[in-house]
C-alpha cells in the first residue's frame, strides 16, 4: 500500500457551522481553482479538475451549540491524509489560507505532518453507504453489511459495530451536501492489527470521503476528531 501522512492545520477563527463537511470541500477547491493561485501547487493538488479521490478531509471538531453552531478550541483541528509524496504540496498550499465557510472564517496555520498511528479499535464519525432509499428499520442491517463487504475489500478482518449516540440510540447521522441529506452512521471497528489499522486510517471507507465521512481514528482521541 502507498504509504500515507497526516496533513494538520490548527485555525484562527471562532465558530463554523456544525455541518461544515461539504463546505469545506468546496472553499478549498474553488481556492486551488482561483486566477491567483499558485499554478505549480494547482497542477500537484487537482487531478482532472478535481481533487484526488485517494485524498481524505476530516470535518473540523468543535463545542456544538446544538443551534447548527460550533465553537473552536484548542482542539479544532483541519486535518487531512493523502500519499506521502502529495503532502508537501497541501502542506504549502493551504498554509496561511482564509477560508469563508457560509460566513464563518478560519485561517489555516502551523502546519505540521504525522502519521497515522495503530490502534485496535478506531471510530468514525461518520460513514455513508449510497441506498436507493432509505428505510429505517432496514437501513442498520444492509448498513453492516455494506460495511463488512467494504472491509472485506480492503483485506481488512475485524469487528465493525454502529456506535452509539449519546442517549444510547444508534449514532444516526446526516451529512449536507447542496440542498440534500446524506444519512450513514457512527462506525466503531474492534480486533484490528496494527498494519490493518493504519490501512483503514489511510483508506477510510464508504463514500463522500472529501467530505469528512469514512475519517477513522483511534478511539481513545475521539475528543480531538468528533464534534
Amino acid at each position: 500500500m502507498t504509504n500515507y501522512l497526516e496533513v494538520q492545520f490548527s485555525l484562527r477563527g471562532k465558530t463554523l457551522p456544525a455541518d461544515h463537511g461539504y463546505a469545506l470541500y468546496a472553499c478549498i477547491k474553488r481556492l486551488i481553482k482561483s486566477e491567483d493561485y499558485p499554478e505549480v501547487l494547482r497542477n500537484r493538488l487537482l487531478l482532472e479538475g478535481g481533487i484526488a479521490p485517494e485524498v481524505l478531509f476530516c470535518s473540523v471538531p468543535g463545542i456544538p451549540d446544538r443551534n447548527g453552531t460550533i465553537f473552536l478550541n484548542r482542539e479544532s483541528r483541519f486535518r487531512l491524509r493523502c500519499p506521502a509524496e502529495q503532502a508537501k504540496y497541501w502542506y504549502q498550499g493551504l498554509q496561511n489560507q482564509v477560508l469563508d465557510l457560509n460566513n464563518h472564517m478560519i485561517r489555516l496555520i502551523q502546519p505540521r505532518l504525522t502519521l497515522p498511528h495503530p490502534s485496535a479499535v478506531l471510530k468514525a464519525r461518520l460513514v455513508v453507504f449510497k441506498l436507493e432509499r432509505w428505510n429505517t428499520h432496514e437501513a442498520p442491517s444492509y448498513f453492516q453489511d455494506s460495511c463488512r463487504k467494504a472491509l472485506a475489500r480492503l483485506g481488512i478482518d475485524a469487528q465493525i459495530i454502529i456506535d452509539d449516540a449519546a442517549d444510547g440510540s444508534l449514532a444516526l447521522r446526516a451529512l449536507k451536501i447542496k440542498d440534500k441529506q446524506v444519512l450513514g452512521f457512527g462506525v466503531k471497528v474492534e480486533g484490528l492489527q496494527s498494519d490493518d489499522s493504519i490501512k483503514l486510517q489511510c483508506l477510510g471507507l464508504g463514500g463522500r470521503k472529501h467530505f469528512g465521512c469514512g475519517w477513522f481514528y483511534p478511539a481513545d482521541k475521539e475528543a480531538s476528531h468528533a464534534a
